[in-house]
């Protein structure tokens, strides 16, 4: 989309880019580690409170917000859009059915089929911890596409294509299929020599909320996962 302006960097943290700016919405890159939004134990180190302050200019009593549409997990990298007016947020959120991510993910093991879709029902336990269910009326149907994009002797490097998009969907259907998320310690394998989880939102598409024009954002690829996958690497 063209008309991108210039953002000034100075009022946000070390990691998080504005990829993408105009009068409706703000698109960025998030690191691993920070909050997309505030919780009750930490209100300030978030996404949400960076993107505020920086269209503030600094000065916190100024007027200007901004909109939660959606959020990653805290340990999930990549892009998030946020709203700039209530009226944009609630077109993004009412046709969000219509947006599409893909995400990046590195995966312990390797895949007899190169692509292929992974469906169960997910349902959350009272510890948070979402798992696969048989069961129809206590889970939600969920439904992850993946294709293989290069293999190592122990590692996979995947396209992921949220077609339904639940709590922690990716990481448990990967996990489920045997082949957890690296760093994944809530889903996968505790590991010390891998501390940040190998998930990143890589892109996104939706209608502009004021022109109604298809937007397309992409991000660079981590160098976290190049370098995972970076020796005695095969083609998918």
């Amino acid at each position: 989309m063209s008309g991108r302006s210039k953002p000034n960097y100075s009022h946000l943290p070390k990691g998080l880019i504005v990829i993408h700016e105009d009068s409706a919405v703000i698109v960025v890159d998030k690191p691993p580690g920070m909050l997309t939004m505030g919780t009750e134990k930490e209100k300030e180190r978030t996404a949400y409170f960076a993107i505020t302050d920086y269209v503030r200019k600094g000065q916190a009593k100024s007027s200007k917000r901004i909109f939660i549409v959606h959020r990653l997990d805290r340990e999930t990298s990549g892009i998030v859009i946020f709203a700039k007016t209530e009226k944009a947020k609630f077109y993004l959120q009412d046709h969000w059915n219509e947006t599409n991510k893909k995400y990046l993910a590195v995966v312990h093991g390797r895949f007899e089929n190169q692509s292929g879709t992974i469906s169960s029902y997910l349902a959350e336990n009272k510890a948070y911890v979402v798992y696969s269910t048989h069961d129809k009326e206590k889970g939600k149907l969920s439904r992850t596409a993946y294709r293989v994009l290069k293999e190592t002797e122990d590692f996979s490097l995947l396209e992921v294509d949220l077609l339904t998009g639940r709590k922690h969907q990716i990481r448990v259907h990967l996990a489920d299929n045997g082949n957890p998320i690296v760093g994944d310690r809530k889903y996968g394998k505790a590991d010390d020599d891998h501390k940040r989880i190998a998930l990143h939102a890589l892109s996104i598409s939706f209608k502009h909320p004021m022109s109604g024009k298809e937007c397309f954002f992409e991000t660079e690829v981590p160098e976290y996962f190049k370098k995972l996958v970076a020796s005695s690497s095969t083609a998918a």
